[in-house]
């Protein structure tokens, strides 16, 4: 009989369901958008409510699609946007706050009191993170403070936090089962990424009860199981990361040194490092990639904040495409002496610069510059900063990939990744099923069911839609690296 596997990819701005075979095939989806809440400056929410609601509904809806028994699952993979923080009443399972998404700022003095305090040093060391507003725990302190009532609570025992995952797992298990998986845990500033362990000393400095969280499991376990009036029988729970490191696992990165690059609204860039959590001094982040059998595999992670975002700017800022397709066939035609460069510091540069301040700019602009060669400079750009990510964990020491792996929404562009292997002067290849975080949430949880047999077995079932191999000269390559790097000094004080 075959077997089936349900994902549910939580994201920032849509639930989606995806049903997968037994060999990794997507077969049938649902996905549904809901509101971003704005209620101050610099403020990102979700109704918590909201984001559980969607998701029993593409569930069902993916079900009643594929028209399957429920009986035809053989088990549940969760992923989820990361960092985005839940606190609710152990009781009611009623949230007390609406979600505060990994997007928010509003902790941003609270994390400069922090670096101020001398404890950057620490919690570098411990969690592998820097000290941002990103991660979940001085949201949750932040919760604790400004919701009435909340504190008390909260160190009476009576209430818990979870990233997106945990909360998901609360509800689909009836309010029985409060875990969460090394990944997510790994993102919210409290756990310390050598032991695997929750850190005391973190939970004190920012008044956290340690009543308040969940377990950490493996990413591939018994999680618990769904209630039987949600989707007519009760389903096993087996698989759980956070969205980039799905992907990781989606792109079967299982050896040291083998990266993924997801190229959506920002861009994702991580490494497998395997055993070892290298410390970067290059500002990026050190995180556990995927934990199986007890055993941590580490990665690290560097972050673009403008990727598809750039195009999206050229299409609906500048007015000069009406849609992204466009933009394969104007860089072909652009000219490609022109030495023009956009720099998409629109909301500052992410790693490794990490410079709130920088601006975004054009340069190398002459009466010969036309549409097409802007366009090529704003997909340039995005290749540009992936090389950063590159030379930044070189730095650091980590062993870089012979070959990338990509994937995300911009990938379809064959112009962009051909350049972006001539500029990494390293081979890029793009999966043929694209849909690669949902596709590692149903590995995860298919590993535990016997559904696949090993890792190994998962590495033979990835297979290339396109390979890209370099085709730049050395001299080419750098000169236009040169230019790139003289265009961040411009808008940075690098």
């Amino acid at each position: 009989m075959a077997k089936y596997i349900l994902s549910i990819d939580q994201g920032t701005t849509s639930s989606r369901a995806i049903i997968f075979n037994e060999r990794g095939l997507p077969l049938w989806q649902a996905q549904q958008e809901f509101e971003q809440q704005y209620p101050a400056d610099g403020w990102v929410e979700h109704d918590p409510e909201t984001i559980w609601s969607s998701t029993l509904s593409v569930c069902e809806k993916a079900i009643q699609k594929s028209r399957l028994p429920a009986s035809a699952i053989n088990c549940i993979g969760i992923t989820n946007q990361r960092e985005t923080t839940i606190v609710w009443d152990k009781d009611t399972g009623t949230p007390v706050y609406n979600a505060i998404v990994w997007q928010d700022r509003r902790t941003a003095e609270t994390c400069q009191q922090l670096r101020d305090s001398g404890c950057e040093k620490s919690i570098a060391e411990k969690t592998g993170l820097l000290i941002d507003p990103y991660f979940s725990g001085t949201k949750i302190q932040w919760i604790l403070q400004n919701v009435d009532g909340a504190r008390a609570k909260a160190e009476a025992g009576r209430l818990l936090f979870g990233t997106v995952d945990s909360f998901l797992l609360w509800r689909l298990s009836g309010g029985k089962v409060h875990k969460t998986d090394a990944t997510n845990a790994s993102r919210t500033m409290l756990f310390n990424i050598h032991t695997q362990q929750w850190d005391k000393e973190l939970l004190a400095l920012l008044s956290i009860p340690e009543t308040m969280l969940p377990e950490v499991c493996d990413c591939s376990t018994d999680f618990g199981m769904t209630t039987p009036d949600l989707f007519g029988k009760s389903l096993p729970i087996t698989g759980i990361a956070g969205d980039q490191q799905a992907a990781l696992f989606g792109q079967a990165c299982f050896e040291p040194g083998m990266a993924k690059s997801t190229y959506g609204t920002g861009c994702f860039l991580i490494l497998n490092t395997g055993t070892t959590a290298i410390s970067s001094d290059n500002r990026l982040l050190t995180t556990v990639g995927y934990r199986l059998n007890g055993q941590v595999t580490y990665a690290i992670e560097g972050s673009i904040f403008i990727a598809g975002a750039a195009v999206q700017w050229l299409r609906d800022g500048l007015q000069l495409i009406d849609d992204a397709s466009q933009t394969e066939a104007l860089a072909e035609a652009a000219d490609k002496t022109s030495n023009v460069y956009l720099v998409p510091a629109f909301t500052g540069l992410g790693a490794p610069y990490w410079d709130p301040h920088a601006r975004g700019a054009i340069m190398g602009l002459t009466r010969d510059t036309g549409i097409q060669e802007i366009v090529a400079a704003g997909l340039q750009s995005v290749c540009y900063q992936t090389r950063d990510l590159l030379e930044a964990m070189a730095a650091d020491g980590a062993v870089l990939p012979s070959t990338l792996r990509v994937d995300g929404g911009m990938v379809i562009n064959n112009w962009l990744i051909q350049f972006l292997a001539n500029l990494l002067d390293s081979a890029v290849e793009r999966p043929e099923i694209t849909e690669t975080t949902a596709l590692g949430a149903a590995y995860l949880a298919g590993l535990h069911t016997g559904v696949f047999e090993s890792t190994q077995q998962i590495q033979t079932m990835w297979a290339c839609d396109q390979h890209f191999a370099p085709q730049m000269s050395k001299t080419e390559r750098q000169h236009l690296y040169s230019g790139w790097l003289d265009a961040v000094r411009r808008v940075t004080n690098h």
